[in-house]
């Protein structure tokens, strides 16, 4: 049977007790966090957790934790000036704070080593997903936050259903309760897209890992090949 994540985030949403309650938000991209943080910030006192050993390039790296560190401050100066115009937001959200992790990528690559030629989506893909939000539920714990979660669901790549899989199983791991979630769902995706418009953000085409990249490029060479 397959489980309805926006309906259940959304009972937990409505549970008075949890307003004002901490979460760490493991954040892939500033894109992914537009909506989420949007959505999320009415409800949750937030961490966004800057944790991507996946991307990498370092300068594909730098420039997209800058890219969320800039989406951050600009939300924090919409409640700060009372100026919400063009979002679903009211002036009851709660600011948010961030929090970069270590960058690592050679952990990663030691992770990703003799899954290389993995298609993106699968086995590969989801040992980095439980990577990201493995480090996401220590720093969970050592700070002492409600819940976890993760962007990484509002992308249609993303399988949501692992996602949610692996986040409950480290959920009890570390004893911490993971905030289920499919952003992608009441159009949450279509919602970044213009989100990013809005505030010019730096929207990359590929995950980040040199793998993805290379998956990338040989979708556009052979598109333009095809086109000649």
């Amino acid at each position: 049977m397959n489980r309805n994540y926006q309906r259940e985030l959304e009972q937990i949403l409505n549970q008075k007790e949890n307003r004002g309650k901490t979460l760490l938000l493991h954040a892939c991209c500033a894109p992914c966090s537009s909506y989420c943080l949007e959505y999320l910030r009415e409800y949750f006192k937030i961490t966004v957790f800057y944790y991507n050993p996946n991307i990498t390039r370092e300068p594909e790296y730098r420039k997209r934790v800058e890219e969320e560190k800039r989406l951050i401050a600009t939300y924090n100066r919409q409640l700060e000036t009372g100026n919400l115009e063009g979002m679903h937001s009211t002036l009851q959200a709660y600011r948010i704070d961030v929090l970069e992790g270590d960058y690592t990528p050679q952990a990663f690559l030691k992770m990703a080593k003799g899954r290389e030629q993995c298609p993106e989506g699968t086995e590969r893909c989801f040992l980095c997903y439980e990577m990201r939000l493995r480090e996401t539920a220590k720093q969970a714990l050592n700070g002492r936050f409600d819940y976890f979660t993760t962007t990484l669901s509002i992308s249609p790549l993303k399988n949501a259903g692992k996602l949610n899989e692996i986040g409950e199983k480290l959920s009890a791991e570390y004893g911490v309760p993971y905030l289920v979630s499919d952003f992608k769902k009441k159009n949450g995706y279509l919602r970044s897209i213009r989100l990013s418009e809005q505030f010019s953000l730096y929207r990359q085409d590929y995950c980040g890992c040199i793998y993805s990249e290379a998956e990338r490029n040989q979708f556009k060479n052979q598109k333009e090949q095809k086109e000649v």
